[in-house]
């Protein structure tokens, strides 16, 4: 059974977040506890990520805010690793930002696995026009969400039934070849 793994961002996704419920409803989902969150270090955050990933090879990644740059950084750096896709919810943008702004954004290349990115059109945490830029650039499916917000419990997404089914086309959808010539 392939195995989801939900990644929060910066302060984590305390009930009732829709990683929160995500996690209460869904068996094979498992909540990343990342070391302070309120204090995020980006080598022991791709340290405890890639764990996870090593203990649940073939997982779907799963991420909110700064957990979908995390999974975009760790998927960007080790191809090799075993993930089946990747689910990047409202990415927060870290340049210049004061918490987060030593988490650098991955470069701009295709990442080696399917993926979708679920963007707002009023995010306060990145420009929708640099989301559609990174979509772009990774190869990622861009969902436009509208203008709803950051997509956190501010606003308003406790229970996120759409995040289910967008894991679960990304699941449908065939892999791509990885470097080497394996699949991802």
């Amino acid at each position: 059974m392939i195995k989801t793994l939900l990644v929060p961002g910066l302060d984590g996704s305390p009930a009732p977040h829709w990683q929160d419920w995500w996690a209460a409803t869904d068996p094979t989902a498992l909540m990343v506890d990342l070391p302070d969150p309120a204090h995020p270090v980006p080598e022991a955050w791709e340290a405890e990520l890639a764990g996870m990933v090593l203990q649940h090879p073939g997982a779907v990644l799963v991420g909110h805010s700064l957990g979908a740059v995390l999974i975009a950084r760790l998927i960007a750096k080790w191809p090799q690793i075993e993930v089946s896709a990747a689910l990047l919810v409202a990415p927060a943008d870290t340049r210049g930002a004061r918490r987060i702004g030593h988490f650098d954004t991955p470069d701009r290349h295709p990442l080696p696995v399917p993926t979708t990115l679920v963007a707002s059109r009023n995010d306060p945490w990145m420009r929708y026009e640099r989301t559609a830029e990174l979509a772009a650039a990774w190869g990622a499916n861009l969902v436009d969400l509208g203008a709803v917000g950051h997509i956190n419990l501010a606003a308003g997404f406790g229970p996120w039934p759409l995040g289910k089914a967008l894991r679960d086309q990304l699941l449908a959808r065939k892999p791509r070849q990885k470097r080497g010539g394996k699949t991802a």
